[in-house]
């Protein structure tokens, strides 16, 4: 039977298995955030199933040069979900290409027929698609930890959700975004969120490359916003994004910027930090040190 989210269905007494993909950038420059994110998970009572032989899901250029390669990369991936479970994608930008391209198929009869016969598998209507910040709706951290409210005492942290999971309204991220997911986490876990005000801008990611001038102007400004807000530390929602504020960043004094799952599974006192933060460009540990946190 899958399991349902609703917001009333606390702290799961049984285990329960979600079909899992990493996607390009978590199996690879953001590992780290893999890492975490199963340490986590497992803490809570969640199997991360990851899909057997998955692939790169188009973003972020497939769908810039090839639309027929666009639609059929998370085609394949979708057909792969076994059915009665939930698929979980953390990396906002294949969340949008998986999702955007589920729609389509549910929406369109000739689509899906020729989805069916190109995967040779029937379309499952019922395929929850989710995010990470789902979880939260069927789980309180807090149930799983005692002292919950000194894990992360003393950090003052701006909360960086990017502007990917702003958009489209369909896959109603805004409204995830407006009950403030991180930011009540992480502050029930003794944390102190520093507001700043960029936490929805863009940070260049796709211009990266391209134009990384740009990318590093915007990146800065992100940053010295939040610094300027007394913040220590950003922690974001996309692998992605963590990467490019820090690979873009070139401030004198530059912060630590965590991803989510890091700080939740550090607050659980699971997984192996060690294995985290020397993939980080600037290293968080002397900051949690200096918090008594490690």
């Amino acid at each position: 039977m899958k399991p349902s989210l609703k917001k009333n269905d606390l702290h799961p007494v049984e285990r329960q298995a979600f079909s899992f993909f990493p996607g390009c950038s978590l199996k690879a420059s953001g590992h780290e955030n893999t890492l975490s994110l199963r340490n986590f998970c497992d803490q809570v009572n969640i199997d991360l199933i990851e899909l057997d032989d998955w692939n790169c899901c188009g973003s972020s250029s497939a769908h810039s040069i090839d639309a027929g390669a666009a639609d059929r990369l998370p085609m394949r991936n979708i057909a792969l979900a076994p059915r009665g479970q939930p698929l979980l994608i953390a990396c906002p930008s294949c969340l949008i290409r998986t999702k955007t391209i589920y729609l389509k198929i549910k929406k369109d009869p000739e689509l899906r027929e020729s989805y069916e016969r190109m995967w040779e598998t029937p379309f499952d209507e019922d395929l929850e698609i989710i995010h990470f910040f789902d979880l939260f709706e069927r789980i309180r951290v807090q149930d799983f930890i005692k002292d919950a409210a000194s894990r992360l005492k003393g950090l003052k942290v701006s909360v960086y959700y990017g502007c990917m999971l702003s958009r489209p309204p369909d896959f109603r991220f805004e409204t995830l975004m407006d009950t403030q997911i991180m930011e009540k986490n992480l502050s029930k876990l003794g944390a102190q969120i520093i507001p700043f005000g960029y936490g929805k801008q863009c940070c260049g990611t796709y211009l990266s490359a391209a134009k990384p001038k740009l990318a590093e102007k915007v990146v800065n400004q992100i940053i010295s916003k939040a610094v300027a807000a007394g913040a220590e530390c950003l922690v974001t929602a996309c692998s992605m994004c963590h990467l490019n504020l820090e690979i873009r960043s070139t401030a004198e004094n530059p912060i630590p910027v965590f991803h989510f799952s890091e700080l939740l599974a550090l607050a659980l006192g699971v997984g192996d930090h060690t294995k985290w933060f020397p993939r980080h460009i600037v290293d968080p540990a002397p900051l949690l040190k200096d918090r008594h946190l490690i």
